[in-house]
């Protein structure tokens, strides 16, 4: 057998720090996804990511620090801890050698304080080299003390997870860590500051179901396998075979248990990015920075122009058309940048509502919006802009989320109404609008919501229970859609006309009744005009509301709402 040979043979897992060992020769290492070989300085080069299939090969968690903290910044903590046979378990003393060997580590984590893109943070790296990152004593006790410094520091936690779940030759002990890490997570979160976590190949087991999954903010690298019990353990548990992409990054996005997938090569300008927004600040040099030259999505060049309605069913179907800005293109057009972080933690990622942080000039926004889509793909996609309760619980989340950081809310509505299917109500449709509701009434932060389309029903008073509530000129808010209200009073949809005028859906009409608080004229702006007069007016609303007391916003926000109707009622 040849030298290549050899080294190939040798290399068929991903290990990529070999050159200390054989510095003399030409390393190559054979991609366990594309099973291409691949020259080792390459590789590095390319942050030991596969140039050809794009896999994310594992590294230790001291490389992980090297490639993410900028140099000469990293502080260690508690490197000197190191595990013992306390239980004198059969061959544990003699893994333990042979991983510290192996690893050049004291065991499968690594602590400390540096900084990331130049922010400030405390950080813990995971090392699936030693024991494949297993969490025992040491490992519960140095992220813990990770959390209690930097909530001593005031400092943001970023964390990398991989590990094969709990040690098992320290018995329950192992697993009592999973407790113990949570709480001091609690305990920090509970001082307003931002944990970030980043899920990498693999994390499962008691991590997964404790501080990997507790952040404020979760991304993901791009395939790695992510799940509580193992693969393989799911299959002998239900005698079947897997899915393809069963338990993957992309797999978590989509049932919401993650807001982001990050390259590996973007994710020290995503943390660096989200360390700076969650300090209320606007970073410079974003991945995410809007350049309004072009929408992202691909609109045509020339803007449309919103035509003049002749009745308030006109309002309704003008609505409806594609020809309309959406609320995301208002997004994209009026603000700075904007990142879409994803997922109700809960069942999935509900794409009729997008959530995420923005910002413009030097305001950062907690941004949520109803979106249709302008197209017939997308509009599918999207379910119409019908939200199901996954996607009121995603709101639900980051409005949340932007209580705790001191965030204003920025809610934009555009639905003929919450969907109304068989999964929806077994998911607690109306529990989940409901819960909104309570929790905007008290929400401890301005919130501002703009009926920038259809306004249905609860559907779309669950993201407007506001401080203030605008309307765009030819927007329609209602408790019912005219074809609605014509079918159940009058039993004769074409009547929808006549429901409209007499339900008084306008702004104007609105306007008029108290039940808004202002109107954005559209009529005849292109839709570039729009958003920038949409957001100008939002930024009017949030420079007075920011000047309130937490009491006085929401005695304000009581006794707007209470007051809706109370003048119209007659005592006989």
């Amino acid at each position: 057998m040849s030298k290549r040979e050899k080294s190939v043979n040798a290399l068929e897992s991903p290990v990529t720090e070999v050159e200390a060992e054989f510095p003399e020769r030409h390393v190559l290492i054979k991609c366990p996804g594309c099973r291409r070989v691949i020259d080792q300085s390459k590789l590095s080069e390319n942050l030991d990511v596969c140039p050809r299939c794009g896999r994310h090969l594992r590294v230790s968690g001291r490389k992980r620090m090297r490639i993410t903290v900028d140099a000469g910044t990293f502080e260690e903590w508690d490197a000197g801890l190191a595990a013992t046979d306390f239980l004198e378990f059969p061959g544990y003393a003699e893994k333990l050698a042979a991983a510290r060997e192996k690893s050049h580590e004291n065991d499968a984590v690594v602590c400390g304080r540096g900084k990331v893109g130049g922010q400030d943070c405390a950080l813990f790296f995971m090392n699936a080299e030693f024991m494949m990152g297993s969490m025992g004593s040491v490992v519960g006790e140095k992220i813990c003390r990770t959390f209690e410094r930097a909530r001593e520091l005031g400092l943001p936690v970023v964390g990398f997870t991989v590990s094969g779940g709990a040690r098992m030759q320290e018995g329950t002990t192992s697993l009592m860590q999973m407790a113990k890490v949570s709480a001091a997570v609690r305990r920090h979160s509970e001082a307003g500051l931002l944990y970030v976590t980043v899920l990498t190949d693999p994390t499962t087991g008691g991590v997964t179901a404790s501080f990997a999954m507790e952040g404020d903010v979760i991304l993901a690298e791009p395939g790695a396998l992510v799940g509580f019990a193992g693969p393989r353990v799911v299959e002998q548990t239900t005698h079947k075979k897997l899915p393809a992409g069963f338990q993957r990054s992309e797999f978590l996005l989509e049932h919401g248990f993650c807001d982001l997938i990050v390259e590996r090569r973007d994710m020290v300008a995503t943390i660096a990015e989200l360390l700076v927004l969650h300090r209320g600040e606007v970073p410079a040099g974003s991945p995410h920075a809007l350049t309004h030259e072009e929408p992202r999505r691909g609109r045509g060049a020339r803007p449309k122009r919103t035509p003049e309605p002749a009745s308030a069913y006109d309002i309704v179907k003008l609505t409806r058309s594609t020809e309309r800005a959406t609320a995301l293109e208002l997004v994209e057009r009026g603000l700075d940048g904007f990142v879409e972080l994803h997922g109700d933690r809960l069942f999935a990622d509900d794409a009729a509502v997008v959530a995420g942080i923005g910002w413009r000039g030097g305001r950062v926004m907690t941004v949520i919006a109803i979106e249709r889509g302008n197209s017939t793909k997308e509009r599918v996609r999207r379910n119409f802009g019908m939200a199901h309760p996954e996607g009121y619980r995603k709101a639900l989340r980051l409005m949340r989320q932007a209580e705790k950081f001191h965030r204003p809310v920025l809610c934009l509505v555009d639905t003929s109404g919450a969907y109304c299917g068989i999964g929806a109500e077994e998911r607690g449709q109306g529990e989940a609008i409901a819960t909104n509701l309570v929790a905007m009434s008290g929400l401890e932060t301005p919130i501002v919501s703009v009926v920038v389309g259809e306004g249905g029903s609860g559907g779309a008073l669950a993201l407007a229970v506001a401080d203030r509530v605008l309307m765009l000129g030819s927007a329609a808010y209602s408790v019912v859609s005219p074809e609605g209200c014509a079918s159940i009073l009058w039993k004769d949809t074409k009547r929808a006309d006549e429901a409209a005028a007499a339900l008084r859906i306008t702004a104007s009409d609105l306007s008029e009744l108290g039940l808004v608080d202002g109107v954005v004229p559209d009529l005849g702006l292109t839709h570039t005009e729009i958003a920038h007069d949409l957001m100008r007016e939002v930024e009017l609303a949030l420079d007075e509301l920011g000047g309130l007391s937490t009491g006085e916003l929401l005695s304000r926000r009581y006794d707007k709402f209470r007051a809706m109707g109370g003048d119209r009622i007659c005592s006989r």
